[in-house]
């Protein structure tokens, strides 16, 4: 019979990596990366979003954004719609518009109803907020058929900062 050799472990080298920290000029090139790659997503959610037909008997309202410097504004397009007849829901990150526009009783004379191109029935509409907003300060309005929400910007990008008190518990066990 033959001895099988078994092979010695070879030395292994390793190395010390060393981990770099970003500063001035790398740090800011990584946050704007970062931004813009949060950017691509929230585009990349919105469109797939879009892609979804509504349900049957929903309809989608068209909407319109615009910026200035210190407010977002929402249009909205809604015409027939009763202001009790909407629900605007608003957190940090998404604004959320539904409600129902109800068909209205045909008049009397109406022998047969030819052709129907309006929408009816229930809508929603959501809306990612990529801007940092106050949501405490939002109005709404609605003329003329038209649905405009005026979310303030806040001023403060990164939030107050709020000082938390601490407690010091002098009892000694």
């Amino acid at each position: 019979m033959r001895e099988r050799k078994i092979p010695r472990p070879r030395a292994i080298t390793v190395e010390m990596i060393k981990t770099v920290h970003a500063t001035g000029l790398e740090r800011i090139e990584l946050e704007r990366l970062r931004d813009r790659v949060g950017r691509l997503y929230t585009a990349l959610q919105e469109a797939a979003e879009a892609d979804t037909p509504p349900a049957p008997g929903e309809w989608l309202p068209q909407v319109d954004l615009y910026e200035d410097e210190s407010n977002i504004k929402v249009c909205v397009e809604l015409p027939g719609v009763r202001a009790s007849e909407i629900r605007i829901g608003l957190t940090s990150s998404q604004l959320r518009i539904c409600g129902e526009k109800k068909k209205r009783a045909p008049r009397q004379r109406v022998i047969s109803h030819l052709c129907s191109e309006r929408s009816y029935g229930r809508f929603s509409r959501v809306v990612t907020l990529r801007w940092t907003i106050n949501v405490a300060g939002a109005t709404a309005e609605l003329k003329n058929g038209v649905l405009v929400i005026c979310l303030p910007k806040r001023k403060d990008r990164r939030g107050a900062e709020f000082k938390v008190p601490i407690k010091e518990n002098s009892d000694e066990s």
